[in-house]
């Protein structure tokens, strides 16, 4: 079967759209992808596409988001845990710095990902210009575990 684009377009939307959201990210958009017919690589990058999109704006508006919804009383306790599970993730980060983000990001586990990554980046105020490239590298080779533990080797080097 031969890739033609146009003929995607509504399955590599899905792709990125799934990979977008949090807890999911491209560890259920990579298996979507392929379900949906797309080869593997084009699943791959569509998931970091879709994955890498939300993380410059949780950098960028997470802190003040937070302090919005803390002028509720009711919902002050909401982000007190956030911000608690943010520093308890961040243990790693906070030990290694930005390789330890990037191993906070690589590693495709329950509460892992690009989400975790930039709550916690900017919980810990990291510089947004070394925490954004960690974390991409780290959405880079979650994908790549995600694809090879999914799909094999062969699926990976194209080789069927």
């Amino acid at each position: 079967m031969e890739f033609e684009i146009n003929g995607f377009i509504p399955e590599l939307l899905a792709t990125m759209a799934v990979s977008m959201m949090p807890i999911v990210e491209l560890r259920g958009g990579i298996p979507l992808g392929v379900s949906l017919g797309l080869p593997v690589w084009a699943a791959f990058i569509a998931s970091m596409i879709g994955n890498l999109a939300v993380v410059m704006p949780l950098m960028l508006f997470t802190r003040r988001v937070l302090e919005w919804i803390r002028s509720f009383p009711k919902l002050r306790i909401f982000c007190d845990r956030i911000e608690k599970r943010a520093h308890i993730k961040g243990r790693i980060v906070r030990k290694y710095a930005i390789p330890g983000l990037f191993l906070l990001v690589a590693i495709p586990l329950p509460g892992t990902g690009a989400w975790t990554g930039a709550l916690v980046a900017t919980i810990l105020d990291l510089r947004v210009k070394r925490a954004f490239p960690a974390i991409m590298l780290g959405v880079f080779v979650a994908g790549i575990i995600i694809a090879l533990l999914t799909y094999g080797v062969d699926a990976i080097l194209l080789i069927h």
